[in-house]
């Protein structure tokens, strides 16, 4: 793809999985990439690609950074599964108080352009949603189930809103857009997948959840890329400014229940898939106890829970959205992929089944499902009661 984007261009959260695959896209293409993240890269870079060290809730890090920046690729952002969900201090401070920086240092430093990464989630909250599209209102921020994406949706709205802002160098205004992404994957993804498979060794991954005919979304990292380099070609003069001031949903464009997505990566390691499938209430009721014993005894030992309330309706509940926008407006085509490279990943690094589980894994299996179900079943009223 011809580049359109010209002079330097800053990702925050750039030593991420995904930041750092699209800071090596943008550099093929001749882009010269600022990377601004609190820890470096963990992999080899090109020697002209800069890392900036620095945290995004201080702004005198992130006008540090943004000196003489084209544009902004604002990924940064915390809380989006596990542990991190329940540290909303944390959260607040990252998702809103960071999105602000960026755009004050944007505004007061010139920088024409800002490509924000969002999430579904700034519209979904457990409803069922079919082919839904960027008309979609926001969800009312009080009936988020999570802290991450309450945030996430007034760190988009601050975004959108900014676009058109005049610049104090009096060389124009903010032109931004918000890409709203489905849950990433890809080979060497260390968010998820890891955790996936962790689950999946550990004999946890004894069950699915929600109906059959569930269906969610996923989006390839390297489509993700695609739609980030298009969004912000899109804010240039030559496109006329195009995706300025708008939202869209990115995916692979192919809805999938959730656990047969994951089926290649369950039996490429060797393992069977669940046969077992419960109800999603009462997955979600554990899930709530479990973050529950998480507020209590968190201070004390910050334990990973099995899943949050928001996990189990992004993986549950029916939601997925049309693409139409994203092509129309960005020229945005998604690629086919599929897990091969993910299991591959997963085995070159000595991941999966190699032998015969103890006695004590499956002890785990017994007791684990026992506590769950009885969990569950002491929060039922009596009969006749």
């Amino acid at each position: 793809m011809e580049t359109a984007h010209p002079g330097t261009l800053l990702i925050t959260g750039g030593c991420g999985y995904f930041g750092f695959r699209l800071a090596c896209s943008l550099h093929n293409k001749g882009g010269k990439i600022i990377l601004f993240d609190t820890i470096p890269p963990q992999r080899d870079m090109p020697e002209d690609i800069v890392f900036i060290q620095g945290d995004i809730r201080e702004y005198a890090h992130v006008q540090r950074a943004l000196a003489g920046v084209d544009c902004v690729f604002h990924i940064a952002s915390y809380g989006m599964s596990g542990r991190e969900q329940l540290n909303q201090h944390v959260i607040e401070a990252v998702n809103v108080q960071g999105t602000h920086n960026v755009l004050k240092a944007c505004v007061e430093l010139g920088v024409p352009r800002l490509v924000y990464t969002s999430t579904f989630n700034v519209v979904f909250g457990g409803q069922v949603i079919e082919n839904g599209d960027e008309s979609l209102p926001y969800l009312p921020l009080h009936l988020h189930p999570d802290h991450y994406s309450r945030t996430k949706s007034v760190a988009e709205m601050a975004v959108l809103e900014a676009n058109g802002t005049a610049l104090k160098s009096g060389s124009g205004v903010l032109r931004s857009c918000a890409l709203r992404p489905a849950g990433i994957y890809g080979p060497g993804e260390q968010r998820h997948l890891p955790r996936v498979v962790g689950y999946i060794e550990k004999g946890i991954f004894r069950f699915v959840y929600g109906e059959a005919s569930s269906l969610v979304e996923f989006v390839h990292v390297d489509n993700l890329v695609s739609a980030h380099e298009l969004a912000a070609r899109a804010l240039t003069p030559e496109q006329q400014h195009r995706s300025a001031g708008q939202a869209y949903f990115i995916s692979d464009g192919r809805p999938v229940n959730n656990f047969e997505f994951f089926r290649p990566l369950v039996e490429g390691l060797g393992y069977p898939f669940p046969k077992l499938r419960l109800p999603v209430t009462l997955i979600y009721l554990f899930a709530f106890l479990t973050e529950m014993v998480h507020h209590l005894v968190g201070p004390v030992y910050n334990f990973q829970p099995l899943l949050t309330r928001t996990e189990v309706y992004k993986t549950g509940v029916t939601h997925y959205f049309s693409m139409a926008k994203a092509k129309a407006e960005l020229g945005y085509e998604p690629a086919e992929y599929n897990l091969d490279e993910v299991v591959q990943w997963f085995k070159s690094r000595g991941h999966g089944r190699k032998s015969c589980r103890s006695s004590l894994s499956w002890l785990w299996d017994v007791l684990f499902f026992t506590a769950l179900i009885a969990v569950a079943l002491s929060f039922l009223p009596l009969v006749g009661s």
